[in-house]
């Protein structure tokens, strides 16, 4: 085996290091293209990227278990999250726009439209994931009872595949143009949508972190945000999203039109104080924090909310 040069030997131990995750999915292909760049490196951090098709509940659960420094993860999810105890801040929006859900059945499942799966049984890939709160979202404001919803844990988007399939679930929730493909194969079939009522996904990080690594996560947030404004004028943004994930050319347009990132370091109280309204009105959580104690000093809020 060729040692490493003593050099760069050196020069990787000075650097900052980062544990990141995030799904798989073509939100986060702006983090993937300054990795390619070597962005982060050239800015003094080395940013360890881990997939997470789990979802973010996943993530969650890696931040508890310090597997993780930083998530790109759900805003409802996390917000759950640290009321429950997750020893971690939110340190910026990521994606200012809503998530819109697509709500879906199997082929062969006997449900014809969204109102026939109220209290059926749900697909979700964990407690505390997306697809598991935005279940009970969909419940209010359909009118339905949250308390009376019934879940089956399938792990990821496979899991929820296989278990459609052998008609083990009757719904599914997940973001809609992931599972276009699938739709269009006709192996899901798409009932109706859902769209968040809040701003989709926040970063995170660990306070550990935040208390003993905080320029990594400066530069990191410096780093993310001048691509998130690139990747929003880039040219070939919608062709690159087509061809890494899969998706047809239209389908790629349609999402990349209606998705803006965050470049900056600015959030809404107001915005924040609707996911905790939420969550405690279909009983996710049964307190409603204070904003600072979700946030960390990084997130700025404005002065005319």
């Amino acid at each position: 085996m060729i040692d490493a040069c003593p050099t760069f030997v050196a020069l990787m131990k000075e650097l900052l290091s980062l544990r990141i995750g995030g799904v798989p999915e073509h939100f986060n292909l702006p983090w993937h293209l300054a990795m390619e760049d070597r962005a982060f490196v050239e800015a003094g951090v080395v940013l360890s990227w881990e997939d997470f098709p789990g979802g973010t509940g996943a993530m969650t659960r890696a931040l508890r278990e310090d597997k993780l420094d930083v998530a790109v993860v759900l805003t409802e999810g996390i917000v759950a999250d640290i009321v429950k105890g997750n020893p971690s801040s939110i340190i910026g929006q990521y994606v200012r726009t809503p998530l819109i859900w697509g709500i879906h059945t199997g082929a062969a499942s006997k449900f014809q439209s969204v109102e026939e799966l109220n209290e059926e049984r749900f697909a979700i890939s964990r407690n505390g994931s997306g697809s598991h709160i935005i279940t009970y979202v969909m419940a209010q404001q359909r009118a339905w009872d949250p308390s009376k919803q019934n879940f089956v844990k399938v792990g990821n988007l496979e899991g929820a595949r296989e278990s459609l399939a052998a008609l083990e679930s009757d719904g599914f929730l997940w973001e809609k143009f992931t599972t276009k493909p699938y739709v269009d194969s006709g192996e899901f079939r798409r009932l109706g949508e859902v769209r968040t009522p809040w701003p989709c996904f926040v970063m995170a990080a660990r306070n550990s972190v935040l208390a003993s690594n905080a320029e990594a996560i400066e530069i990191m947030l410096s780093v993310i945000r001048k691509y998130c404004l690139q990747f929003m004028y880039r040219h070939d943004a919608i062709e690159l999203v087509a061809s890494r994930y899969g998706l047809e050319v239209k389908d790629a347009a349609r999402w990349y039109g209606q998705t803006q990132w965050s470049s900056n370091d600015q959030m809404s109280r107001p915005v924040l104080h609707n996911v905790i309204n939420t969550l405690n009105a279909v009983g996710v959580i049964d307190e409603k924090p204070k904003i600072d104690t979700l946030c960390s000093p990084l997130v700025k809020f404005g002065i005319f909310e």
